[in-house]
């Protein structure tokens, strides 16, 4: 039972918390030790508050995952776990995720992964079922694990970080309904709102955050320039696109319905995303 509670905790979902090191890296503070291990702990509080609420996702689709063609093998719907253990998951995770929080030595870090909870109980148990309001509430929770290794090491994040956050986070989230969409159809029951959208409607709104993503990129990376000798932050504009293309891409396939997976094993995302922190990094670290 321990190697499917592993699993029902999603560790491959940890992969989007990396967002959590995006603030400080920008801000060029992660080769300091401290700093850097701060950003670490806050990483780890945030996985701990996500594989919590992925239980109570569970739990609450239990009859939807039984009746997709994937999700129907989780260890929940499975009946791998009983469900009084899942419950106690379902607790101990999030309340461990503050404990973790407040290592930082911030309140804020803690504030933050406590809105994080909330809003994703939230989306668990009453939003997921709200057209738009959805897609938001997931797009939040991306900007709020960025904002978490902000306040974790007390860097600003800059307006159009923000917006750059937003409107990614807003394509990636658009992205997965496009292509869970496109994968079981209308009236599927796997989830409520797959029955509001049209493919022509989240084509729209990818076309409009994909835009928004790299406008609020490109004015930030030149933002960010401004005084610099070489031009490694325009110049990391070029992988930026080459993964939001890519992505767009993959979506047109009929993939994309679980973003990690994607991530974990399209190899040109990959090589984009590595250039992208080599040119960056160079920017941030040695400009």
């Amino acid at each position: 039972m321990i190697t499917a509670m592993l699993r029902a905790m999603r560790p491959k979902q940890w992969l989007k918390n990396i967002l959590v090191f995006a603030a400080p890296g920008a801000a060029g503070v992660l080769d300091t030790p401290s700093e850097f291990w701060t950003t670490v702990i806050a990483f780890v509080a945030f996985c701990l508050a996500a594989s919590g609420i992925y239980v109570w996702n569970d739990l609450s689709d239990l009859d939807a995952d039984r009746a997709h063609p994937t999700k129907r093998n989780r260890p929940f719907a499975a009946g791998l776990i009983p469900l009084g253990v899942a419950r106690t998951m379902g607790v101990v995770l999030p309340l461990a995720a503050l404990l973790v929080a407040g290592a930082t030595g911030r309140w804020q870090t803690v504030a933050v992964v406590a809105v994080y909870i909330v809003l994703t109980l939230s989306y668990t148990f009453w939003l997921k079922e709200v057209a738009i309001i959805d897609l938001l509430a997931v797009a939040s929770g991306f900007v709020l694990r960025a904002a978490g290794g902000a306040v974790a090491v007390d860097v600003p994040m800059s307006r159009w970080f923000v917006l750059c956050v937003t409107f990614g986070s807003l394509f990636i989230v658009v992205g997965k309904r496009y292509a869970e969409l496109q994968e079981v159809g209308v009236g599927s029951g796997t989830r409520a709102t797959l029955d509001t959208y049209t493919p022509g409607f989240l084509r729209m709104l990818l076309s409009v955050s994909v835009g928004g993503a790299l406008i609020s990129y490109c004015v930030w990376a030149f933002e960010t320039a401004e005084g610099k000798d070489f031009p490694f932050y325009e110049l990391s504009i070029v992988p930026m696109i080459a993964a939001l293309f890519r992505y767009l891409l993959v979506l047109e396939r009929g993939e994309g319905s679980a973003p990690e997976e994607v991530f974990a094993s399209d190899r040109v995302l990959q090589l984009a995303g590595l250039v992208w922190v080599i040119i960056y990094g160079v920017a941030v670290y040695t400009a």
